[in-house]
């Protein structure tokens, strides 16, 4: 199991009883619909947690798709948001543009079971 530091820090990876592998197949949202206005969360640049990948993120991802909510007051939303400001990532709810990369709706992504690259297991909250 991963251990998580009790204070997290500026551009440290939050995991919760999760195991970390390194080879394995990112997960693909089937839903192609455009999400363009829908809402996600925009952060400060963090790295992967995945094992010797490079992605960078600068929004709230799962497998390297930017996570979208439907509604700007989304419960869902408001919490992940609530949760990057306690890790000094400087949340920003912004509408979804199609060039910010691909996307998922996080309801989807929960549906499937919230699979994170690099990450045996679902986190828990």
């Amino acid at each position: 199991m991963a251990t998580v530091d009790p204070d997290p820090q500026r551009g440290s990876a939050v995991l919760s009883d999760l195991d970390l592998e390194s080879d394995e197949e990112l997960w693909d949202d089937d839903d192609s619909a455009d999400h363009s206005g829908w809402f996600c969360v925009r952060t400060d640049p963090f790295p992967c947690p995945a094992p010797n990948c490079s992605f960078v993120a600068e929004f709230m991802t799962a497998a390297h798709l930017v996570l979208v909510w439907e509604e700007r007051d989304d419960p869902n939303l408001l919490w992940h948001a609530q949760r990057a400001k306690e890790v000094s990532r400087n949340p920003r709810i912004v509408p979804y543009q199609s060039g910010f990369g691909p996307s998922a709706s996080y309801y989807a992504w929960e549906a499937a079971g919230r699979p994170v690259h690099g990450v045996k297991g679902k986190a828990t909250r």
